[in-house]
């Protein structure tokens, strides 16, 4: 089995606001970088929307190690949240779980390969998660860009 590395972030101009994301994959001397952004979004949501995309773009299945800055995140793969909302119904306790659409993608995804979670601090030298932070800080800021242009000459 290939093992790979999967360096993730998120960003949001405000939250909600325009988002971004951004994945880099790693394996052997060879790196990937895959981002995108949305209008109107969350910072949670662009975190997920990362680790899916990330884990999405494997062709088959691998050994991953899946660096995060976001700690809702790794502890909900590595403390067994998921497993524990998946069981409820994707419920969280009484409440309807926020974002189970992405949560259910990426248990699929977490099936499919043997993942290890290791979560990284932010905005703390790590050439990777920097990496990550500049690419889906680019995406929200071109989409936020994009919003204030629309906005700006809208005849209504």
């Amino acid at each position: 089995m290939k093992k790979v590395d999967i360096y993730t972030d998120g960003a949001c101009k405000g939250n909600p606001g325009n988002g971004g994301w951004a994945a880099i994959l790693v394996y052997g001397g060879h790196e990937r970088e895959l981002s995108g952004g949305v209008r109107e979004t969350t910072n949670n949501r662009m975190e997920l929307t990362a680790a899916i995309e990330g884990l999405r773009a494997l062709r088959e299945p691998c050994e991953v190690t899946l660096h995060s800055d976001s700690r809702y995140l790794v502890d909900a793969v590595s403390l067994g949240w998921l497993k524990g909302w998946r069981e409820a119904g994707w419920r969280r306790g009484k409440e309807e779980l926020k974002n189970p659409d992405l949560w259910q993608e990426l248990d699929s995804l977490l099936a499919r390969h043997t993942v290890t979670m290791n979560w990284v601090k932010g905005h703390d030298g790590h050439a990777y998660n920097e990496r990550c932070d500049r690419l889906a800080t680019e995406c929200a800021d071109r989409f936020a860009k994009a919003a204030a242009y629309v906005a700006e000459n809208s005849p209504f």
